[in-house]
């Protein structure tokens, strides 16, 4: 009999199913579990943890009683929260930076200071802990400007301000009404630069490292990037016509190792995934902000373009003597679109109970569905015992903002595109908005 591998995701999103998705594309037998998970992620076959978990040293524990040899972490939250150290603790393999260097993201002073000090291309910023003179500062410098919650914000901690009065009512709202809580309690105030964006996702072990397709998002909810920033309403990849070989090649020089290095001279070694948010300025690529996870919908759109053993690549980051690159690794030619379907309403409060139909049907059209904010409950059907048929015996409804994600791959970004749209199209819930522009920008 085969041995299984075990697995372990953290997590409930599309991204945590995306990335369930790639693992089980590579040839090895795995056991795959995740917590919380998703419904999607049951469909493929992942088993949902089905005990009370209180903590994350609850988690360690349940992992070392069920023998899971690897854990991976998609949220940035358990990161921040030092899941990583919690597990190496107990002796478990885990693919996530550790709490110190999850500092990246969680800690938006932290990464700019460590830019600062290592001369990694990013705008110009200072950095408070009170209002007034940080009021002082914005009426120095003048706006447009950006102000920053320090800590986590669920992607929604950078405000651009247009003007000093937008500024000042936003300075109110962080530090007099707390918008923020605890994440608001430091602000870094920068300038603001302008140019397209990019997200490069590096795959490290601490010193080796390996780049995946450049992906683009797009953050606001309309067409055209109109209307309220979301977490994300999709994205395609590769972004070449954003970030070509040349720049991509400055990148690495000026960025990805400059950071890794830094986190090494700070004792704070960076293993696991490393996002990397880009503005290409008219100086050059800079840093807008680091993530300590896969992003979410870029993870959709680039990790089906790689082909490898992802197992045994999160294993080579995960330990201590890791050697990412070993790993064989290829990079399909061709582009890979994802769009992303949410609830009417969304990014504020979005319908929920809505009968999802068309998955199938989508799935069909060779394309990926990536369940987010989908909820399932059994369906009784005494005509159809086949246990094949159990994918069609749960009835799924929407159950969040974002509710899944389509994505599709063509040899072209065109044909990606209309890939990419013609499975979305056969999915149907009361309400769904997307939007119809996702890989235009790439054109």
């Amino acid at each position: 009999m085969e041995l299984m591998d075990s697995v372990l995701i953290v997590g409930g999103g599309g991204r945590e199913h995306a990335l369930l998705k790639a693992l089980l594309r590579s040839d090895r037998a795995l056991c795959v579990f995740a917590y919380p998970g998703n419904p999607g992620m049951e469909r493929d076959g992942c088993m949902l943890v089905d005990q009370e978990i209180a903590d994350w040293n609850d988690l360690a524990q349940w992992a070392l009683m069920n023998d899971i040899n690897l854990t991976v972490v998609g949220p940035e939250a358990p990161l921040a929260d030092g899941i990583v150290d919690i597990f190496k603790k107990e002796g478990l393999l885990v693919f996530g930076p550790t709490k110190a260097a999850a500092q990246i993201e969680s800690s938006k002073a932290f990464a700019k200071n460590l830019m600062k000090k290592y001369g990694i291309p990013t705008a110009e910023f200072e950095i408070f802990k009170e209002k007034d003179s940080a009021l002082a500062y914005v009426e120095a410098k003048g706006a447009p400007i950006v102000v920053k919650a320090s800590g986590l914000a669920a992607g929604k901690g950078a405000i651009v301000c247009g003007t000093f009065n937008e500024a000042k009512r936003t300075l109110e709202d962080i530090f007099d009404k707390k918008i923020f809580g605890t994440a608001g309690e430091t602000v870094v105030i920068e300038e603001m630069m302008s140019g397209p964006e990019a997200s490069v996702f590096v795959l490290t072990d601490g010193k080796g490292y390996k780049v995946l397709p450049v992906a683009q998002d797009h953050k606001r909810v309309g067409d055209g990037d109109t209307g309220p920033n979301t977490g994300g309403m999709g994205a395609y990849a590769p972004a070449t016509g954003v970030v070509d070989a040349a720049t991509m090649a400055r990148v690495e020089k000026e960025i990805i190792v400059p950071t890794l290095t830094a986190m090494d001279k700070e004792k704070t070694r960076y293993r696991g995934l490393l996002y990397i948010g880009l503005m290409l300025t008219a100086d050059g690529p800079k840093v807008v902000e680091y993530n300590c996870r896969f992003g979410d919908p870029e993870t959709q759109a680039v990790l089906p373009l790689v082909h490898c053993d992802w197992y045994e690549a999160f294993s080579q980051c995960a330990n201590a003597r890791g050697n990412i690159s070993g790993v064989k690794w290829k990079i399909d030619p061709g582009y890979c679109v994802s769009v992303v379907m949410a609830g009417k309403g969304y990014p504020g409060k979005a319908a929920k109970g809505k009968i999802i139909s068309g998955i199938d049907a989508a799935e069909e059209k060779a394309a990926d569905v990536y369940f987010a904010g989908v909820a399932a409950k059994a369906v009784e059907d005494k005509k159809n015992n086949d246990e094949d048929k159990e994918k069609d015996r749960k009835k799924y409804t929407t159950a969040g903002g974002r509710v899944l994600a389509v994505s599709a791959r063509g040899e072209t970004l065109t044909e990606a595109i209309a890939n990419a749209y013609e499975a979305a199209a056969e999915i149907k819930f009361e309400g769904a908005v997307y939007r119809k522009d996702i890989g235009a920008k790439g054109l």
